[in-house]
């Protein structure tokens, strides 16, 4: 079941949610709806489901629009931040409940039930409230309770924000695993892009109401489309640079040449060059002339790469660069010490934000 959305719009009052957006959820695909708040994802989701109706526009289920049907009608399953359990409801009436509705058969009721209890390894649960359980536990019994009733769309809005760091994590894994085996075409809102990028097979970036690009993880990380998506998308480093016959020079005497695609921007133009803290390479002695003189202000062992704060004084820059553990070590570098920081890759947009 695909969902397709043509040319909503949504203003509450004065403000502007969503901003004439089009959009298409491939069959079976798992969606993130990626962005700050206010960037109008969930007003997007909402409409989706039926729960919000759009200004102008037009909402799609496989060729089917349903842009004025109730929610009721729409059969979507829905799954909440804060989980939206009933808490005088035990985990098995909580799960039956769309079942019921329906005036499905108590028997097969039953075998809907415990056979999703049993997939979410919760069975033993069954007899319980939702006050005896963990937040990952009550997510997960959110997320089969949607499910129970086989809707035809799936969708969850910041399904993870109300969990810790670390069942989050491993809540993102199960999700993955468990649309794989169920193919639910699914959508998601999410602002951190870690769980987009590992949970999604296609990432919607949005900001003040409209798409700034859409592709799968890999593309939107390595091929950002606007200044925006490249800032938002982890960190980076944003260097001011003047652009001289096609290169960009940081510093007014354009003594430190920025490796960067430079698009179009005429001659002697001031533009922001983007580049990301793996991007960026710390020696001890300058390789090159093409480096910046830093002072190191702080060391960051973070997993698999040592996060390191470098002060370039003579350019007024604070700048983050990521090593592996292995080059760490083989400059043995110390807060304090003088190093060198030489660029090896930069992306240059065009100040409407174009590429």
């Amino acid at each position: 079941m695909s969902i397709s959305v043509q040319n909503l719009t949504k203003r509450f009052g004065t403000f502007v949610a969503l901003d004439n957006v089009s959009l298409v959820c491939p069959t079976g695909q798992l969606v993130a709806l990626l962005g700050p708040s206010g960037s109008g994802k969930t007003t997007l989701l909402r409409i989706i489901a039926g729960l919000e109706v759009p200004d102008s526009g037009a909402v799609y289920y496989h060729d089917d629009e349903i842009t004025r049907r109730s929610a009721r009608d729409r059969n979507v399953g829905f799954v909440f931040q804060h989980y939206a359990l009933f808490r005088h409801m035990t985990v098995y009436d909580n799960v039956a409940f769309g079942l019921r509705v329906r005036k499905v058969p108590e028997r097969q009721v039953r075998e809907r039930v415990m056979e999703l209890l049993r997939l979410v390894r919760l069975e033993e649960k069954a007899q319980h409230y939702p006050s005896e359980l963990s937040g990952g536990q009550k997510q997960r019994i959110a997320l089969i309770r949607a499910l129970a009733p086989d809707p035809k769309v799936l969708l969850l809005d910041e399904p993870f924000g109300a969990l810790d760091a670390k069942v989050r994590a491993e809540l993102r894994l199960w999700l993955r695993r468990f649309h794989d085996e169920f193919h639910v075409t699914s959508i998601f809102v999410t602002h951190d892009q870690e769980e987009a990028f590992e949970v999604a097979d296609r990432v919607v970036v949005m900001n003040h109401g409209r798409i700034e690009q859409e592709g799968t993880p890999l593309e939107v990380f390595e091929h950002p489309a606007t200044a925006f998506v490249m800032d938002f998308l982890g960190n980076v480093n944003k260097l001011p640079v003047r652009v001289e016959g096609g290169k960009a020079l940081l510093g007014e005497t354009g003594t430190v040449e920025v490796p960067a695609r430079v698009f179009g921007t005429g001659e002697n133009g001031r533009i922001d060059a983007y580049i990301r803290p793996h991007e960026l390479d710390i020696s001890r002695n300058p390789d090159s002339s093409n480096c910046l003189t830093g002072k190191i202000v702080h060391l960051n062992p973070a997993g698999s790469v040592v996060k390191v704060r470098v002060l370039a004084e003579d350019f007024g820059l604070m700048l983050n660069v990521d090593l592996t553990p292995e080059r760490y070590r083989a400059l043995a570098l110390k807060p304090g010490e003088t190093v060198f920081v030489t660029p090896k890759a930069a992306k240059v947009f065009e100040p409407d934000y174009t590429i």
